[in-house]
């Protein structure tokens, strides 16, 4: 007797499959099993034996069977509407309210829920919808049926096993495709964004231009990390740490950023003391913190969490001092920074790797030399701020692709580099022979006193403090300043030394002056004149070290660290390309799919999509290998071997039909162009015939005219007279 959907109650039912030719795999060994007893469904697909709820016994199959011959696998089990789509749509919400109630089981768990084998209701239910999904293929009244959106009541439901069902296709060996419909892991939630992000843009390209390579490398990380996001949401601390990771990284800029500008600006610090602040001043700063305050409580925007931020540290420099308001946005920005190195190492799940790891993770040993810097910073000197800067770099892609044109091409431009000083070093020995004298330079001695402020105030510290009266400065702020330190030095005399004494020092003076001034050597050598007899040797001294160190050597150096930029940021275009017009799997170009069944956009996230690849390769990996269905064994066994075979390359199954498709329009112009050219060739044939019979019967009478004697168009009048 055929049966529904509806009274089908699968288990465990991953990896319902289908060949590339329309219709679903058969599992083999196993079965549905409908109240007890052992039944086929519409399509003869068969799953694994396992009892049903007590809510699901004694479900009514639907009369009249499959058509075609479905219920007794006929051949129109699957090109044809199985009845009842509404039951079965139906059957598979009821199995999600059901089981909503109970959690989800994890993976491998799914032979441990009693001696009974009895499987919840969301499970039957998902793997109904999966069973379903397949015959959606062929069956456009349930393809639109299990689409979220139709129904009121419901769509929960389709959302849920819509976002938890993938479906990917493989390549067999014997070179047919497959395509196969799986339930998602749920330790698969876990990945987090920042990883895809990362694998998406990051992964690189093999000499045939594919990225499984690489991709599948990365897969074992991938799953090593989903199972320490799952184990860190046991930990709400560390877990909420690692969710802000970004906003820790945003906030440690920024300190960093405000510090060097405070540093910049003030230092040194010593008249930039906290003081007695006018009250117009005064009001006026608390008035902007409270504003601001209402502002962030109200709406939290940026803009208002700035104005606040910005607003505190001005009261806090007039209330208490500049310096000790820089100690205190020191001391939180390393506060900040041991819960981002928390936050970071918690993400990733650095030290469950082992130290060996720790020390090999570059990123992890960048942030641990940040915390350095900004402890040196805080208890040694407030210079080491500056370093901080450097966060920019690391920050921004741009900025980093500045330095890979340098360090990318590094050893060309060292051995350039080389081939200068070699220059420098025979220019050298040259000058030192033949022009020693010539090696005449300009020098300003120090003077003997150098006039410094009595304080040691900053510019800006003398600015913003100038209507401030310091608390026990004992004296008057209105005096004004002494005006013998208002006058400026005397200007030291110029004088002149030989620096071409040694050869040492011919070195150092070529090398410095020489490749820094724009003619070459001869811009600071002494000026010869016309009548000396090494006038000649001089002109073409200066002449050889502008062309050849200046011109040639110089312009190599800039020329290899241009052309790597240019590269670099030609690389970057064409990767951004192809992530928008290539598939990451099969690595087929948009323009394939036009004028096809299947858009791009529905082939990268339907057909091909990387993470449901990813999800497979995990489902191999948690799933119990004694319960492997035939597409999973053979993945299965493809990837222990690492052999990526598997993976469709160049070939989509949705092409492949809209090529066939294609063909069979073509053999059906083309037999319709025969059958009219075989009617006229009919047509044709039975004028001949005709024409054929009528020149025979003018021959008969040909002859018979002939056998009498008289020509056919003569008439004997017996009247008239010979």
């Amino acid at each position: 007797m055929g049966v529904t959907l509806g009274a089908i109650v699968p288990s465990g039912g991953e990896g319902l499959s289908t060949r590339g030719s329309p219709g679903l795999g058969r599992r083999r060994g196993e079965h549905f099993r409908v109240g007890g007893s052992g039944v086929m469904a519409c399509g003869r697909v068969e799953t694994s034996p396992r009892r049903v709820p007590a809510s699901w016994e004694g479900a009514e199959p639907a009369r009249g069977g499959c058509p075609g011959g479905a219920a007794n696998g006929g051949p129109g089990a699957l090109t044809e509407s199985c009845p009842g789509s509404s039951l079965q749509v139906e059957v598979i919400k009821k199995a999600y309210l059901q089981g909503e109630g109970e959690e989800e089981p994890e993976e491998g768990e799914n032979e441990e829920n009693g001696e009974d084998g009895a499987a919840s209701p969301r499970i039957v239910g998902h793997n109904i919808y999966i069973l379903a999904h397949q015959l959606a293929r062929h069956n456009k009244e349930l393809q639109s049926m299990l689409k979220p959106g139709g129904q009121v009541d419901g769509d929960e439901a389709l959302e849920f096993y819509a976002k938890h069902t993938a479906q990917i296709e493989i390549v067999r060996l014997d070179r047919t495709m497959e395509q196969i419909v799986f339930p998602v892991p749920s330790i698969c939630e876990f990945l987090t964004k920042e990883s895809k992000l990362r694998i998406y843009y990051t992964t690189e390209r093999d000499e045939q231009g594919s990225k499984i390579n690489d991709f599948f490398l990365r897969s074992e990380d991938l799953f090593n990390e989903m199972n320490w996001q799952k184990k860190l949401r046991a930990q709400p601390v560390l877990y909420w740490c690692a969710r802000n990771m970004s906003f820790w990284s945003s906030i440690s800029f920024n300190l960093a950023v405000l510090m060097n500008l405070l540093v910049a600006f003030f230092y040194p610090f010593r008249g930039a003391r906290g003081g007695t602040l006018e009250p117009h001043w005064s009001g006026l700063l608390w008035t902007a913190m409270l504003v601001s305050l209402a502002i962030v409580i109200a709406l939290p925007k940026p803009h208002g969490i700035r104005a606040l931020i910005a607003s505190t540290i001005l009261r806090l420099i007039f209330s208490v001092g500049l310096q000790p308001t820089l100690f205190l946005l020191g001391a939180f920005n390393v506060c900040n920074k041991i819960i981002f190195l928390m936050s970071f190492v918690g993400n990733c799940g650095t030290f469950t790797r082992g130290y060996r790891a720790m020390v090999l993770d570059v990123e992890f040993l960048y942030h641990l030399l940040y915390l350095l810097i900004c402890a040196l910073g805080l208890f040694v000197h407030e210079f080491f701020y500056s370093l901080l800067l450097f966060d920019l770099v690391y920050r921004e892609e741009t900025l980093l692709n500045v330095i890979k044109s340098v360090t990318r091409n590094g050893r060309s431009i060292i051995l350039t580099a080389v081939l200068a000083l070699i220059l420098v070093y025979l220019f050298s020995i040259v000058g030192y022979l033949f022009f020693k004298a010539d090696f005449l330079l300009e020098v300003d001695p120090l003077p003997n006193d150098t006039a410094l402020p009595e304080a040691g105030e900053s510019l800006a510290s003398e600015f913003l403090f100038s209507d401030v009266c310091r608390v026990g400065a004992g004296r008057n702020c209105s005096t004004p300043a002494p005006q013998e330190a208002l006058l400026p030095a005397e200007e030291p005399e110029q004088d002149k030394e030989h620096t071409c004494e040694t050869l040492l020092m011919c070195i150092v003076t070529v090398l410095s002056h020489g490749l820094r001034s724009g003619g070459g050597v001869g811009d600071v050598l002494r000026k010869p004149s016309k009548e000396e007899p090494l006038f000649a040797a001089r002109v073409i001294y200066d002449l050889l070290f502008f062309f050849m160190v200046i011109i040639i050597v110089l312009n190599l150096i800039f020329g290899v660290i241009i052309d790597t930029f240019a590269d670099l940021r030609s690389e970057k275009q064409k990767k951004e390309e192809i992530l928008k017009t290539t598939c990451f799997i099969c690595g087929l170009e948009r323009d394939k799919f036009d004028n096809k069944t299947v858009t791009f956009e529905e082939h990268i996230k339907e057909e091909h999509n990387m993470w449901h690849y990813l999800c497979f390769i995990v489902l191999v990996k948690v799933k119990d290998s004694t319960e492997y269905t035939g597409p999973e064994s053979y993945v299965a066994e493809m990837i222990q071997e690492r052999n990526l075979d598997w993976f469709p390359r160049m070939r989509a199954m949705s092409l492949v039909s809209s090529d066939s498709e294609g063909e069979q329009n073509e053999l059906r112009n083309l037999q319709e162009k025969l059958e009219s050219t075989m009617k006229l060739v009919s047509n044709l044939s039975g004028q001949l015939s005709e024409l054929k019979d009528q020149m025979t019967e003018q021959r008969k009478q040909k002859q018979r005219i002939g056998l009498l004697g008289h020509p056919p168009h003569m008439n004997a009048n017996p009247q008239q007279p010979a």
